[in-house]
Parts: structure tokens; sequence; C-alpha cells
């Protein structure tokens, strides 16, 4: 099972996907090729809409793999600023290598370590400097570390800002054991269930779960 949407209905989906320009098309297609993950085609579309709509100055990404996201954000959005959190260093070098290729370096920044000690400098810098808040946030990252992501990252963001957390239906193992075919998976599983049912609970955040790729928890906080 490759996706928790019916496979002829992904196949249709993917069949109208139009990527932004060649540069993307050909880095989605060495990405696929390598067996790196970055976002589906269809969550990229629903994505594409919403910063269309929401128009984030400001972007934090969790998981910056080899820089997908960012180059795409950065696209659709001219006149937005990202900083993007990488864990992996081989991951760090490539990433950086085609923000540079696409000549976004003045715009993304990419910072590689631990992210929850990332997400803490950040904190301290917000305080310090008195920079902004972010607009937007996209967790795509470790998903065991997902509660943790979100509990870092929401100090950083501005009132009605949006989070995005990518994956959080793990190919339907989080709506269901059966799906379950490895029992390393379980740890993930548990913990994704905890994140989303963490975040469902949350007053100061209003959060919709999409069938949308992998799923995808939309939330929008309140204060």
């Amino acid at each position: 099972m490759s996706n928790i949407i019916n496979d002829k209905i992904t196949s249709y989906l993917h069949s109208l996907y139009k990527p932004l320009n060649d540069g993307l098309q050909r880095l989605r297609q060495e990405a696929e090729e390598k067996h790196i993950p970055i976002i589906l085609k269809e969550t990229e579309s629903y994505i594409y809409n919403i910063v269309k709509i929401k128009k984030p100055q400001r972007i934090l990404e969790i998981g910056t793999a080899i820089g997908y996201a960012s180059i795409f954000l950065a696209t659709a959005l001219p006149e937005a600023d990202i900083i993007t959190l990488e864990v992996n260093d081989n991951m760090y070098r490539k990433a950086v290598d085609n923000v540079e290729r696409f000549g976004l370096s003045d715009r993304i920044q990419i910072r590689l370590g631990d992210a929850a000690r990332s997400l803490i400098d950040l904190a301290n810098e917000i305080k310090d400097v008195e920079l902004e808040g972010f607009d937007l946030v996209f967790i795509d990252a470790a998903k065991s570390y997902y509660k943790e992501f979100w509990e870092g990252s929401v100090p950083l963001c501005r009132k009605g800002a949006i989070i995005l957390s990518d994956n959080v239906l793990l190919k339907a193992r989080t709506v269901s054991d059966e799906y379950i075919t490895d029992r390393r998976q379980k740890t993930n599983v548990r913990r994704m269930r905890q994140y989303i049912d963490y975040v469902m609970s949350l007053k100061n955040a209003d959060t919709a779960i999409l069938t949308i790729g992998d799923g995808i928890a939309v939330s929008i906080l309140n204060d």
C-alpha cells in the first residue's frame, strides 16, 4: 500500500500536477530516482494554495532533506524568508548546494543540528534581537518527535500562524494496526497518534486532518 488514497485517484491527481518551474521538476525527479523523501505532488499542490492565500513572510521548516520544500516555498513566495532545520550532515550539504544552484541563498537559511536544540536557539534569537515571529511552520522530520517540534515551534509563531504537519497518517498505519508491517513501526505509530490527539485537544489551535498525500494536519494558532 503506497498511499492512503486509492491508487487510481493518486495517479489521476499526479497527472494534473504542474511544477512551478523546470528546475523544481528536475529536482523532484532526482529525489524520486534516489529514493529521497520529499513532499508528494498532491501535498505540494495543496500547500501552494495555502501559502498563496496566507502569504507568509517568515517560514520555518523542520526537516530540510535536499531542500526541495524550501526551494518550492521560496519560488511560490518571492517575498518570503525561510529558515529550515536539518540534522543529517549529508542532506544538509546537498540542500546547501541545491539552494545555491537556485540562487536562493539570500532567502533560505539552512541550519544543521538537532531540531530541538535549533528551536531553542531560534527562541533566544527572537527574544534577544526582537526578530519577527513565523507566519508558517512546516513539520516534515522524524515522525516520533512531532510533539516536541510543535512545542518548540509555537513560541516562535505569530498569532494566526499556520502549522502544517506532513505524513501524519503514516500510510494508514495511524488509522489501524492492520497496516503495520514491521514491529519497528509501532513506536512511530504510537507517538503519531499521541501527537494527533494532542493537537486536536488544544484550545489555542484549530486543527483539521486531511487525507491529502500521506495525511497532513493543518493547524491555525489562535493566540
